[in-house]
């Protein structure tokens, strides 16, 4: 049982996780600490950056507390809510940059959607992201600079993004006021 996310078909084992988690009322560092692990164990297998071992896997696990028969056999239903207000949105984004995604849980869905907010300065990194899909979106107010691949461009108001995911990627927010895009990616990464 060397890749356990193998054996959980659509649902991948860090959202299968998180929404456990969730729905016990434990935040990251909550069931770490009943888990007796560190919070960044936790974030990284809910990212799926971390494929840990049964051991680990049972041990987190107890801290919900949920058994491995129960945790891969768990289906959730697929998220039926149509409407959301401005306050439902999740934050799945860091300092200054603002990730708000429509919807709690991506299981079942076809593609993410985001509000996104860079603050001055912002950046998504010097790496650049590569990852399986495609995506868009259209700036709303403030100015971007999007790189894909070879290509750079600074965005402003009304100006939009439509690329193949798999090549490399990044945003950096440019000038004195804060960037807000609408996005959307396929399949759901985020």
């Amino acid at each position: 049982m060397n890749d356990l996310n193998t054996e959980l078909g659509d649902l991948r084992l860090g959202e299968r996780l998180r929404i456990l988690r969730e729905r016990a009322g434990l935040s990251q560092r909550g069931l770490a600490k009943r888990a007796n692990v560190t919070n960044a164990t936790i974030s990284l297998v809910e990212a799926d950056k971390m494929n840990p071992s049964v051991g680990a896997l049972r041990r987190i696990l107890d801290g919900i507390p949920v058994s491995l028969s129960e945790f891969f056999a768990f289906e959730p239903e697929p998220e039926q809510v149509i409407f959301y207000q401005a306050s439902d949105l999740p934050e799945i984004g860091k300092g200054k940059l603002s990730l708000k995604r429509v919807g709690n849980c991506q299981f079942g869905r076809a593609m993410t959607i985001l509000h996104e907010r860079y603050e001055p300065g912002a950046d998504t990194g010097r790496v650049m992201y590569q990852h399986e899909g495609e995506e868009g979106g259209v700036v709303i107010s403030g100015r971007i600079e999007v790189t894909v691949g070879e290509e750079r461009r600074i965005l402003g108001p009304g100006d939009a993004y439509y690329f193949d995911s798999r090549n490399p990627h990044r945003f950096r927010q440019v000038g004195a006021e804060s960037c807000v895009i609408v996005s959307a990616c396929t399949p759901p990464t985020f």
